[in-house]
């Protein structure tokens, strides 16, 4: 026989067993060979093994009978032991049956045998009789309350049971049972870093958690450098949206025992924090420990693109693609990438391969649309975005929330194509199926009719959109502001700046309307209004993005001021919280480039910014008035074309476009622009225009004509 009894297990596991060779070639002739081993055996030698043996006779010397009942016991105890065997090479569960009924046989001769007892207990474990399991397992606690094994059996029990629902009782009483038995065995056993992990787990799974934060931080004390202590509990911070104490958690284990886990888990929590920085460095970490972790691969390059890192986030997402052909996802973000790098066609082709791999990914159509509008192909984005709307449209009018917010993303950005169409019609028809859904999509939708409405200078059914929704949402002050805003705009200053300060209360709540109120001021330039506004939205603003909104508004008033090195200022703070902010960017690189000031510095900032949001026809205008300021006139003229053609009721981008044409010897085609820039001015409230310009695109128009007549009047002759 082996020398070593390596108990198996059943139901698919694989625990080892050692096996003779005698058992092996004689596996038929059971009952022989155990009388063999028996008669050559000592029965007291199977009795050491045993807690509890029959009491001997008054001189300390077992009888006869006593010695033939241990005996007896050795001689089941061997059989069951080999059926165990049998049942774990052949898995015929006849053999497991045959086992317990030798280890029955066998504790009828030796009852109060405790190692007895517990293999029977294992057994039955094994061989998922767990009714019977949990009463033996039961019955030696009662025995012995401070059973370790025992109590760890009860516990494998009912975590298994937990596991494979298998459980006899409601799964609550099962976890309250198997909490029971951990609290127990840490009793016994303080030391033991994996059961303290274990009960906290279970304490996290009963929503215990401050119970399940001293089992992990027991354990993190026993063995400071306990990864998985460590892991636990920083999970049980996440859970309660506490990243900043999970960092904590994660940052103390030594650096010898930071893992490639340990690192994910820091990238995941910096995440949380909107820490992109600390993320990348993380997941750098993470990969340089397991480099072909592709999940950690994949949590990097979307980091990298979403900090605008595309070059990087590129190679990464290649590099997926590449490792796992079948990941769309993966070339979905290639495309997106190669569409805001301006390489269009390389840019559709990688996303007809993500197509093909998922053909009916709404996000990849949805990107298609994208990618059409991106390339001026908007009859084809419309097409797309009218596909997605219909097969989102439900006839009852019910939705998921998943639902709604999937069908209010096509519906905005199929009106937004047909703004840069000037339908203007058909983007309020997609605006008003946006009301419908109700809650914030209807307010989003009813600011978006205002806005369209604007762009096409019908101020008045601007304004009458504003007042229908207050008068569906009177106490909404969001809508509020926005009839204000209307009202002031459409020369009603007094009332507009009235019904704003209307809404002011005294609390916190206060930051949105002091924010509307430093706009409206400002665009009636009523400054020290505006900075008396702003004083109040710096009190205000706590967090980052707060503090952001103020410096840019700060830097905004400053620049309708005149007061050009002063709003650098106020941007670059802006800029310093958030490098990315692409309002920011563009403001800031353009007032630059207006004024002739750091002109390299300001493209690369209109390029991050068009990076951010290529679609953006005011972004696409900068970029072209940086180029021409720079002299680089073919690119400023496809820039400014772009603007042009994804909105024509912009005066300055058409008076761009004219200078553009006329310093490159177009004279007609720059005096067609400034006519249309006129037009648009003479239609546009003041509010969005800068003192003198109307004018100044006047005077330019009437030199043009001036020159146009004098060319036609003495025309040059025709060169050979």
């Amino acid at each position: 026989m082996s020398s070593k009894l390596l108990l198996p297990s059943f139901n698919g596991a694989t625990t080892p067993v050692r096996r003779s060779a005698t058992f092996r070639r004689y596996a038929g002739s059971i009952a022989a060979l155990a009388l063999a081993i028996t008669a050559v055996a000592s029965p007291a030698a199977f009795a050491q093994g045993a807690k509890h043996t029959p009491a001997a006779d008054e001189n300390g010397q077992k009888t006869a009978a006593q010695n033939n009942d241990l005996g007896n016991a050795y001689y089941h105890y061997m059989l069951a032991h080999e059926y165990e065997e049998m049942a774990a090479t052949y898995g015929r569960p006849e053999y497991a049956t045959r086992a317990i009924e030798e280890y029955k046989m066998a504790l009828d001769n030796d009852p109060n045998s405790t190692f007895l007892n517990h293999g029977l207990a294992e057994l039955y474990y094994r061989t998922g009789h767990i009714k019977d399991a949990i009463d033996a397992a039961q019955a030696l606690i009662q025995k012995d309350p401070n059973d370790l094994d025992a109590h760890k059996l009860l516990a494998s029990v009912y975590l298994r049971s937990l596991s494979d629902g298998t459980q006899t009782g409601p799964q609550e009483d099962m976890l309250k049972l198997a909490i029971a038995e951990y609290e127990k065995i840490v009793q016994l056993e303080p030391k033991s870093i994996a059961d303290r992990v274990l009960l906290g787990q279970l304490y996290s799974f009963a929503h215990e958690s401050k119970k399940a934060e001293e089992q992990f931080s027991a354990a993190q004390k026993i063995d400071p450098g306990s990864e998985e202590s460590a892991l636990n509990l920083a999970r049980l911070y996440m859970s309660q949206s506490d990243s900043a104490h999970a960092i904590k958690v994660l940052s103390s284990l030594p650096p010898n025992n930071q893992t490639a886990k340990t690192e994910y888990m820091l990238g995941v929590n910096y995440d949380q924090q909107k820490d992109t920085t600390n993320a990348i460095a993380a997941y750098q970490k993470s990969l340089d420990l397991e480099p072909g972790n592709l999940d950690v691969k994949r949590a990097l390059a979307q980091d990298l693109f979403n900090d605008n890192q595309l070059s990087e986030a590129e190679s990464a997402y290649e590099d997926i693609a590449e490792n796992d052909p079948s990941d769309a996802e993966a070339l979905l973000r290639l495309s997106e990438i190669e569409r805001r790098q301006g390489k269009y066609d390389a840019s559709l082709a990688t996303l007809e391969k993500a197509k093909a791999l998922v053909p009916h990914s709404l996000e990849i159509q949805f990107n298609e649309g994208l990618l059409y509008d991106a390339l001026g192909r908007f009859d084809e984005a419309v097409q797309v975005f009218e596909k997605l709307v219909a097969g989102s449209e439900h006839a009852n009018g019910q939705y998921s929330d998943a639902d709604k917010n999937n069908l209010s993303v096509f519906l905005d950005r199929l009106a937004i194509v047909y703004r840069e169409q000037n339908k203007t019609d058909e983007a309020i028809a997609a605006y008003k199926k946006m009301e419908t859904l109700g809650g914030d999509y209807e307010l989003h939708a009813y600011e978006s009719e205002v806005d369209a409405y604007r762009d096409a200078h019908d101020y008045k059914k601007a304004t009458e959109v504003a007042q229908d929704a207050v008068g569906k949402h009177p106490k909404d002050v969001g809508l509020q502001l926005l009839l204000a805003e209307q009202l002031t705009d459409s020369g009603q200053a007094e009332q507009g700046i009235a019904l704003a300060k209307s809404q002011l209360t005294g609390k916190a709540s206060d930051l949105e309307v002091y924010r509307a109120l430093a706009t409206i001021y400002t665009r009636q330039r009523m400054w020290k209004d505006a900075a008396d506004a702003l004083k109040h939205v710096d009190k205000l603003s706590k967090s980052n993005d707060d503090v952001l909104y103020a410096e840019f508004l700060q830097g905004t008033l400053l620049d309708r001021e005149g007061k050009t090195d002063q709003a650098e200022a106020e941007f670059r703070k802006a800029l310093a919280l958030d490098p990315n902010n692409s309002l920011t960017l563009n403001y800031l690189g353009y007032m630059l480039a207006d004024h002739d000031q750091k002109l390299e510095e300001a493209l690369a900032m209109i390029k991050k910014a068009v990076k951010l949001d290529p679609q953006n026809y005011a972004y696409l205008d900068s970029l072209g008035w940086a180029y021409f300021k720079l002299g680089d006139y073919a690119q400023a003229e496809a820039n400014l074309r772009q603007a042009v053609e994804r909105n024509s009721t912009d005066p300055t981008v058409h008076d761009h476009l004219g200078q553009l044409y006329e310093k490159t010897g177009r004279l007609k085609q720059a005096a067609a622009q400034w006519e249309v820039s006129l037009k648009e001015f003479a239609v546009t409230v003041p509010a969005d225009t800068e003192p003198g310009s109307m004018a100044q695109v006047q005077k330019m128009l009437d030199n043009a004509r001036m020159r146009l007549a004098k060319e036609a009047a003495n025309p040059q002759p025709i060169k050979n």
